[in-house]
């Protein structure tokens, strides 16, 4: 067999293995190999498909990482339309549904099961292969978001059957766990915070970039079928379970009953436990089982005539605001959050809502004693949604004219509705600017989570971002929490952060407008920060997606003499402060490393990373091909294999002085 076929065959073989392990793990919680096993298959697939390309294929898991950003989303036409079904918020609504469905056809059975609140979406396949996926638009007219869904990792890029065709409808969400983290981040950077899972899923699978929709872990449930070839289905419970058996990920229950006081029952449950689910869901949906019974009862122009949704209205309640806080966030934005009587709200007890900014407390009178109807906004975020009643003695709330943090004067920008701080100095900005400074997308300083700032902060350890790069290890050791070999291992990725690319050091500033993607940009173009800092503004916004508000938080953030000073002390502390690059040493070229145990001084990904700037290549097991086992600690079946078969077996102090030398 010639090379090109041999690639061939391995990378069928690969994606057959990988799509197996995402439909375990995605739809049936099952985990058969560990995430670094599965990262060394997906690894080999890549390098294949970019020596290969003509052998990348529609149902290849690759595309799960987000491909090129098309610019713009392409109009698709639903060959079945897209229905809205009719809503029902009281029992006669159902009843009177129910004496409509009898009157026209006889012994009729219902399946009820949740109603999903996320982005309705159609996914179809030809030959077993998903081919195009769409919003549902105006039920007639979508959008084509195939690239983005194919980031979902629930949606099978092949189903187990290669039916020649099939259209299914599903419903995209974001689980709650996954919703509190992103809103978190959100909050913690300051930037605008998605008000509920339903609003994070929509905009998230409508990202230009399906990068960042890969990033999002959005989830689906499929339930229903629009369009089928090549087998014949007579009711919609059969049609669910055999979806199931396609790959599709199913709602998470749905069951028949052949009354209406059992449907009511179903829908009472469900409501019962709606709080207690990892997911959104605003109602229950009641339809006709039998397909044949359906086309007897048609559709309306809007709605079919088989099927309603039950609404469970938003739970509200009455209480007392008891005060108003003002949070200085790490942008210096204030952020009023009002503090309540606690009740209990949608399954947990609320004492705590935010209050948005200025605008919404005065567009709603809200004033300290009032009595006021909360509710959680998509049943998550708390909120006002109006005013009972004044107390007596209340004025109108008054937003604080200096920062109550730090006392220094705040200040309006024109056209946004945020309140600001601007004291670089601001002991409430301090800390969260240091909690970003150190996270995963800027210096990476392992040991240095949200916690461990805190407790260095109050323990006057760190008062300034230089300080990391001077701390007291001895006095880290004796905080509780820490400990001596805590303290060394912070020491350590403290040094290995100071040797960051110039990239990751701009973003970890926090200058407001700036993310990750424009950090990577201005140190590309400028090499070192004493050029960026001096940078006049026509050079800055001469580089292709900066613009001009972003030039100019630039060049304020660098003209600030607290900002030189933090500059200045960063070198002399030995901080890199210029562009690298890339390595193109391949000593490694033509090896094959396969790394086992736990690593003292680095990630699984970061040695993979290493092994491959020089030209090596990482997998994931040992065979007789292999040149090199890296064994840690607690190193199992690889390491004794590698003995089996005489593979050298080196450690991470040999690895390092194979780089160095």
């Amino acid at each position: 067999m010639s090379d090109f076929e041999i690639k061939k065959a391995r990378a069928e073989e690969l994606r057959k293995e990988l799509n197996h392990h995402i439909y375990r793990y995605y739809v049936e919680n099952e985990n058969d190999i560990s995430d670094f096993e599965y990262d060394m298959l997906m690894r080999e697939l890549v390098n294949i498909e970019t020596d290969f390309p003509e052998l990348i294929a529609p149902d290849s898991p690759t595309h799960r990482v987000g491909g090129q950003a098309d610019g713009q989303f392409q109009k698709v036409t639903h060959t079945v339309k897209m229905e809205s079904l009719q809503d029902a918020f009281d029992r006669s609504e159902v009843e009177d549904f129910n004496r409509r469905v009898v009157d026209a056809v006889k012994n009729v059975t219902y399946v009820v099961e949740p109603k999903i609140d996320g982005l309705s979406v159609s996914l179809e396949y030809v030959n077993g292969v998903f081919t195009r996926g769409s919003t549902r638009g105006d039920g007639t007219v979508g959008e084509d978001i195939t690239a983005n869904l194919r980031t979902v990792k629930s949606i099978p890029l092949r189903l187990k059957t290669d039916l020649p065709f099939i259209e299914v409808r599903g419903e995209v969400y974001m689980p709650r766990d996954v919703f509190y983290k992103i809103a978190e981040e959100q909050e913690m950077s300051g930037e605008k915070v998605f008000k509920n899972p339903r609003n994070a899923a929509a905009g998230s699978l409508r990202q230009k970039d399906p990068k960042i929709t890969a990033k999002r872990n959005l989830d689906i449930f499929v339930f229903n079928i629009q369009q089928i070839e090549g087998k014949e289905l007579n009711s919609h419970y059969e049609s669910l379970q055999y979806i199931k058996e396609l790959g599709f990920k199913t709602v998470p229950f749905f069951n028949r009953f052949d009354s209406i006081d059992g449907v009511f029952g179903e829908i009472e449950r469900i409501g019962s436990i709606r709080y207690t689910l990892p997911f959104d869901i605003d109602g229950a949906v009641i339809k006709v089982d039998d397909f044949s019974q359906r086309e007897a009862l048609g559709s309306t122009a809007k709605v079919p005539r088989w099927a309603l949704a039950w609404k469970y209205p938003p739970e509200e309640k009455e209480t007392t605001l008891l005060d108003v806080e003002i949070n200085v966030g790490r942008t210096g934005v204030l952020t009023p959050t009002g503090i309540f009587s606690p009740v209990i709200l949608a399954g947990t007890t609320v004492s705590r809502a935010t209050l948005n900014n200025e605008d919404f407390i005065k567009e709603k009178d809200i004033r300290i004693g009032d009595t006021v109807i909360i509710r959680k906004a998509g049943d998550i975020i708390p909120e006002v949604v109006s005013v009972v009643s004044h107390s007596n003695s209340s004025v109108p709330f008054e937003f604080p004219k200096v920062c109550p943090s730090c006392g220094a004067p705040v200040f309006r920008e024109e056209g946004e509705a945020a309140i600001r701080c601007d004291n670089p100095d601001c002991p409430a900005q301090l800390l969260r600017i240091l909690i970003h400074f150190c996270s995963r997308d800027a210096m990476n300083i392992d040991g240095m989570g949200e916690s461990a700032v805190v407790s260095l902060v109050n323990a006057g350890l760190i008062n300034s971002i230089p300080d990391i790069f001077r701390l007291d290890y001895n006095a880290v050791s004796r905080l509780e929490g820490f400990g001596k070999k805590s303290a060394e291992n912070l020491k350590k990725s403290i040094e290995k952060a100071m040797d960051n690319d110039l990239s990751k050091l701009v973003f970890a500033f926090g200058i407001h407008h700036i993310g990750a993607k424009n950090a990577k940009l201005l140190a590309d173009r400028f090499k070192t920060l004493d050029a960026l800092s001096c940078a006049a503004k026509e050079e800055i916004t001469a580089i292709d997606g900066i613009g001009d508000i972003m030039a100019d938080s630039i060049i304020d953030y660098f003209s600030l003499e607290t900002t030189k000073f933090m500059i200045l002390q960063l070198k002399v502390l030995g901080v890199n402060t210029e562009s690298k690059e890339e390595v193109t040493d391949i000593r490694f070229e033509g090896l094959t490393f396969v790394v086992t145990g736990t690593l003292s001084k680095y990630n699984r990904k970061e040695i993979e990373a290493l092994i491959e700037s020089y030209g090596g290549k990482a997998s994931a097991a040992v065979s007789k091909k292999t040149n090199y086992v890296l064994a840690g600690e607690a190193a199992g079946s690889k390491l004794r294999k590698a003995n089996e078969l005489g593979v050298t077996v080196i450690s991470e102090e040999d690895f390092e002085k194979m780089i160095a030398e």
